[in-house]
C-alpha cells in the first residue's frame, strides 16, 4: 500500500526526529514502513496495512491543522485504530478534539478518553473513576474551558478536599491563599496546560475559581461547569453536599481513584455512596478507566497494574481464596 502527502515538510514532521514516529507505527501495529520522496509505502498483512494507514492519515491532518505531533499523538491514534477496528462503529462515535481557547486544542488519546468527553456532552452530571495517569482530571477542565470558549457556561469552578496525602504537614504559614494553594496546585496545572495564558486573566477576573471543597458549603452554582477532584477523599456529608450545589444550566464533573483514598480506613465512603445511590438516576453518567487507559510514561501502566495485581492477591487471601498447602 503507497499513500501520497502533498506537503514535504509536514511529512517530515510526521515521520518524527529519527524517523521515530514512524518507527513507532511498526513496532504497534506489525507493519514495515518505508519513505520516499512524499510518498510513504506500507506491507504487512491487509488489517494492518489499513490501520497503519489509518494511523498516518489521521495524523498527518493534525499536521493540516496547524497542530504538532509527539509521540503521545501517535500512541492515541494507534490506540483509536486498534479499538476502531475490534469495536465495529466505533469511529462514529463521538469526536476526539475539543477547542480550549483561541489557539488551543485538546485532544482524547484514548477511546476511554473519548467516551468520557461523550459522557460529558449529554449528562450533566458524569463521575469519572479510574487510576492515576487516565486523564480523569485534565480532559474534564480541557472540557469546562470548551465550554467557556464556546460561551456555553460563565464559569468555570474546580474544588478538592484538602487533605495531606498520607502525611501530617501541621501548620503552614501564609495568608489562607498561601495556605490552600499547594492542595490546589493539580488543578492549576490542568488548567494552565489546556488554556495557556488565558487562564491567569480569567483567574484573575474571577470567571475561573479554584477553591477547597470546604468553601462550597451553601452557594448555589449556577451557569458553570463544576469539576470536583480527588472525590475519593470526600466524607458521605461532603458529597451530598457538593452534589446538592448543582444549579440551574450548570454542569458537573466527579473525579477520583477509589485505590488512593486518605480518609480514615482508607475507605472511599463518600465516593463510593454516591456511585451506588445515583447509579440509575437520570441524567447522571460513569466513566470507567483502566490501567489500559494511562496515558503518561508507558512505566505509569505498569505501577498502576502491579499494585492492582497485588491488591487483588490480598483479597483473594482476605476471602480464603488460597490456601496454604
Amino acid at each position: 500500500m503507497t499513500l501520497e502527502f502533498p506537503d514535504n515538510q509536514k511529512l517530515a514532521a510526521l515521520g518524527g526526529a529519527h524517523q521515530k514516529h514512524l518507527v513507532r507505527v511498526e513496532q504497534k501495529l506489525g507493519v514495515r514502513v518505508a519513505t520516499r520522496g512524499n510518498l510513504i509505502s506500507v506491507e504487512g498483512a491487509p488489517e494492518s496495512r489499513e490501520r497503519a494507514a489509518g494511523v498516518l492519515r489521521a495524523l498527518y491532518a493534525r499536521l493540516e491543522g496547524g497542530e504538532q505531533v509527539a509521540l503521545a499523538d501517535v500512541d492515541a491514534e494507534i490506540r483509536f485504530a486498534l479499538h476502531e477496528s475490534e469495536t465495529p462503529g466505533a469511529a462514529e462515535f463521538g469526536t476526539a478534539s475539543i477547542k480550549t481557547a483561541a489557539s488551543r486544542v485538546a485532544r482524547a488519546r484514548s477511546p476511554a478518553q473519548r467516551a468520557y468527553l461523550d459522557l460529558m456532552r449529554t449528562h450533566p452530571l458524569v463521575f469519572s473513576i479510574g487510576p492515576a495517569g487516565t486523564g480523569k482530571t485534565y480532559l474534564a477542565a480541557a472540557y469546562g474551558a470548551h465550554l467557556l470558549h464556546e460561551r456555553r457556561v460563565e464559569r468555570l469552578i474546580l474544588s478538592r478536599p484538602a487533605l495531606e496525602a498520607g502525611e501530617r504537614l501541621g501548620f503552614l504559614p501564609g495568608d489562607l491563599k498561601e495556605k490552600i494553594d499547594p492542595y490546589l496546585r493539580p488543578l492549576y496545572d490542568a488548567l494552565f496546560e489546556t488554556m495557556g495564558e488565558l487562564c491567569v486573566r480569567l483567574m484573575e477576573s474571577g470567571v475561573i475559581e479554584v477553591a477547597p471543597l470546604a468553601f462550597m458549603r451553601g452557594r448555589t452554582l449556577a451557569r458553570a461547569f463544576v469539576i470536583l477532584d480527588e472525590a475519593q477523599n470526600c466524607t458521605s456529608a461532603q458529597m451530598k453536599m457538593f452534589l446538592t450545589r448543582l444549579g440551574e444550566d450548570a454542569r458537573m464533573v466527579v473525579t477520583g481513584d477509589p485505590s488512593q483514598s486518605d480518609l480514615p480506613g482508607g475507605r472511599p465512603e463518600g465516593l463510593n455512596e454516591a456511585l451506588a445511590t445515583l447509579a440509575h438516576v437520570e441524567g447522571v453518567a460513569t466513566a470507567h478507566f483502566s490501567d489500559k487507559d494511562v496515558v503518561r510514561h508507558p512505566l505509569v501502566t505498569r505501577i498502576v497494574r502491579a499494585y492492582q495485581d497485588k491488591e487483588a492477591t490480598a483479597r483473594d487471601v482476605r476471602r480464603g481464596g488460597i490456601t496454604e498447602e
